[in-house]
């Protein structure tokens, strides 16, 4: 049987970190309420910093579909950030027209 340098415990680490870093983010950059844009670039950048790092330093190619599968992640996450920076506005009307409807319906009743 064929092994590829890293156990099941250990891969299952290398999951984990990733997700815990990518969380800590997110949670102290809605903390700070930072904007959603930067969120996103952060965790891309924490994404590809991840997926290279696994793929130079995990031996016998161990982690390279998780490497791949983070680098993605990092593109869609980079895709995210552009798409919010163009139109961050939508959120904001949206929080506006709740307040405006739970506002007129509490004054009328």
């Amino acid at each position: 049987m064929s092994h590829n340098g890293i156990d099941i415990d250990q891969y299952i680490l290398l999951i984990v970190y990733p997700s815990i870093a990518f969380f800590v983010i997110g949670y102290i950059t809605k903390k700070k309420n930072i904007k959603k844009s930067i969120t996103y670039i952060i965790q891309s950048i924490i994404c590809f910093i991840f997926s290279t790092t696994y793929y130079i330093f995990v031996p016998h190619g161990g982690a390279q579909g998780l490497s791949l599968i983070l680098g993605l992640f990092g593109i869609l996450l980079l895709i995210l950030a552009r798409k919010e920076k163009i139109k961050p506005e939508e959120e904001n009307e949206n929080e506006n027209k709740q307040k405006n409807s739970s506002s007129s319906s509490s004054s009328s009743g």
